[in-house]
């Protein structure tokens, strides 16, 4: 009678967790808080390449939605409430401690109905939204960029590239051209006939050197949320780009100190 020898049972490696499409690296599942970060408009998530990693005790998430870079051949999202929706579908497991949105003009608009949708479903709301140079939602859209022709936002997207450290080959500039274009035209779609308020804190950054957005025209934020709270920075419309401590700081004072409330 022969004997059963039975093989030795191996465990297999447990699977990593796949990358978020809607991020560009993996969220750090020990982080005591995140900062969701949006791109300007026609730029992707690269953007924030001279941002840190972290800002004290707080992660910096790069959003990359939709029709750029590595999600090139996606479509694009159109409205922002239809980036919202899909932005909450996936990310919604990563708002599981304190955390906020920040995004600079065009940027600042897709975290603002990101919370509101949030707010709306009973989810978890961020702390708070960081809006920069950018109007409140009821008194917009508003922008210089929103009344150019294709020749004027080529211009700019030129401008936009040598701010970025990029040299506007016409190659490049013909690239970014059309998706530069949609997101403009998501922005002009972002309509609010009524004024709605956020459960959420949120901070209106203005620039000192910024013609495009003054400091004065952000004066309805207040009526978005009822803890509101204006900072005007040193800088013009792209100091944003180069992380400057001044506006580190500011997702310091609020997230850190939630982060340490949560705990």
């Amino acid at each position: 009678m022969s004997e059963h020898i039975a093989e030795p049972v191996t465990n297999p490696r447990p699977r990593r967790p796949k990358k978020p499409a809607w991020l560009s690296r993996m969220p750090d599942p020990e982080a005591e808080a995140r900062l969701f970060c949006f791109p300007y408009s026609g730029c992707s998530a690269s953007m924030y390449s001279r941002w840190p990693r972290r800002i004290g005790s707080i992660e910096v998430c790069l959003v990359q939605p939709p029709a750029r870079q590595n999600r090139i051949r996606e479509p694009h999202y159109r409205t922002y409430e239809a980036l919202a929706a899909s932005f909450i579908e996936e990310l919604l497991p990563y708002f599981d401690r304190p955390f906020g949105f920040f995004g600079h003009c065009g940027g600042a608009l897709p975290g603002v109905e990101v919370a509101r949708q949030l707010a709306a479903a009973g989810l978890p709301t961020p702390r708070r939204v960081f809006v920069s140079s950018q109007v409140a939602p009821h008194d917009g859209p508003y922008g210089r960029l929103l009344g150019l022709d294709s020749e004027g936002l080529g211009e700019e997207l030129r401008k936009m590239i040598v701010s970025l450290g990029g040299v506007p080959t016409p190659e490049l500039v013909e690239m970014g051209l059309d998706l530069l274009i949609q997101d403009i035209d998501a922005n002009k779609r972002y309509v609010v006939e009524e004024r709605f308020t956020l459960p959420v804190g949120i901070t209106a950054i203005g620039w000192d050197d910024d013609p495009e957005i003054p400091m004065d025209l952000m004066g309805g934020w207040k009526e978005t949320s009822e803890d509101c709270r204006y900072t005007l920075l040193e800088g013009g419309h792209f100091e944003f780009l180069g992380a400057p401590a001044a506006l580190l700081a500011e997702f310091e004072r609020d997230l850190t100190a939630s982060a340490s409330a949560a705990h």
